[in-house]
């Protein structure tokens, strides 16, 4: 089955929470509430570095994703 990069979810539990799942490598889910990331994958130290470069434009582009859908439902 294919997945697109991004998707949204919620979740009753957390009524103030928005999530945005990254589905690639690496596979991680962003709490738009507090900024938290977690991480779905194992790192070793050596794919720290790598994994640092990456962060910073995979959460830019998972709040531009976030914004583009909102926007959607907003037209």
């Amino acid at each position: 089955m294919d997945f697109p990069k991004f998707l949204l979810g919620d979740n009753t539990d957390y009524p103030a929470a928005i999530f945005i799942i990254h589905t690639e490598f690496p596979r991680f889910i962003l709490n738009l509430e507090n900024d938290e990331v977690e991480w779905l994958e194992d790192f070793d130290s050596s794919d720290e570095k790598e994994l640092a470069s990456e962060t910073e434009g995979l959460i830019k582009q998972a709040t531009e994703f976030y914004d583009r859908e909102i926007s959607r439902y907003e037209d």
